[in-house]
């Protein structure tokens, strides 16, 4: 329902502002309806932005649009991934600003792992890579984020059962405990949230259970209605948004 898409966009640009986040909307690209995923052309770093080449045919010309709206905001560009190498900014989570995890899947080949890994290590960043599940093969999406979302320093996120092994147990050497999320509500974008500031998180309308749990564990949770703009495409809040800066 388009009509009700552009009018979830504009509650959850609205919500974000609300909570004291500089919002910058980049215009549509004719054919590029999977662009209002601002999150997978590009993976922001402390020391700029590194644009990736997407494996999804439709989505290839994302990252030259994206690029231009960098430079019309003024934002650094580190680097941008070259041929075999492609990965969507959806494959990474940053822990902190030298520990960068990124998912190796069907979206984020070794290439992509590997260039991310040398663009980042003159600036001291530790890049992990795990494995993940083949799932519903290569046509469906599935991203690191699509398990794991960080919601503060010390908790996150997970859905169990598509979670690697490797990450869980990475995460409990880091001293981060999590909050799981059900099959139903990970169908739903119940593990794909979007962290303001920590423990402050934007989360898709319709997940009630991890809702209920975030807010017993002290989460301050805003809730969007994005049936239309975040569900039905198979994005949350996360997937909406590409952070740029953090204070």
């Amino acid at each position: 329902d388009t009509t009700e898409l552009l009018k979830e966009h504009e509650q959850f640009t609205n919500l974000l502002e609300s909570l004291g986040c500089q919002v910058d909307v980049a215009s549509p690209v004719e054919g590029l309806v999977d662009a209002v995923y601002m999150h997978d052309p590009m993976i922001m770093t402390p020391h700029g932005a590194i644009l990736l080449r997407m494996a999804k045919p439709v989505r290839s010309p994302e990252p030259a649009e994206f690029r231009k709206d960098l430079e019309r905001i003024g934002v650094p560009i580190l680097g941008q991934l070259t041929e075999p190498a492609f990965a969507d900014g959806g494959d990474k989570v940053w822990l902190d600003a030298k520990t960068l995890l990124i998912g190796h899947g069907y979206r984020t080949n070794q290439a992509g792992i590997d260039q991310i890994r040398d663009l980042l290590a003159p600036h001291g960043v530790d890049v992990f890579s795990f494995d993940l599940p083949h799932y519903e093969g290569p046509g469906a999406v599935l991203h690191l984020m699509s398990v794991l979302s960080p919601i503060a320093h010390d908790k996150a996120v997970v859905y169990e059962p598509l979670a690697p092994v490797r990450l869980l147990q990475f995460l409990e050497s880091r001293g981060i405990s999590w909050f799981t999320v059900s099959e139903k509500e990970m169908l739903t974008q119940g593990a794909n949230i979007l962290t303001i500031r920590p423990n402050v998180v934007v989360l898709a309308a319709g997940n009630p259970e991890i809702e209920g749990k975030l807010r017993e564990g002290g989460v301050e949770v805003h809730v969007f209605a994005g049936n239309n703009v975040a569900v039905k495409g198979d994005g949350g809040p996360t997937c909406l948004t590409a952070p740029l800066a953090r204070a």
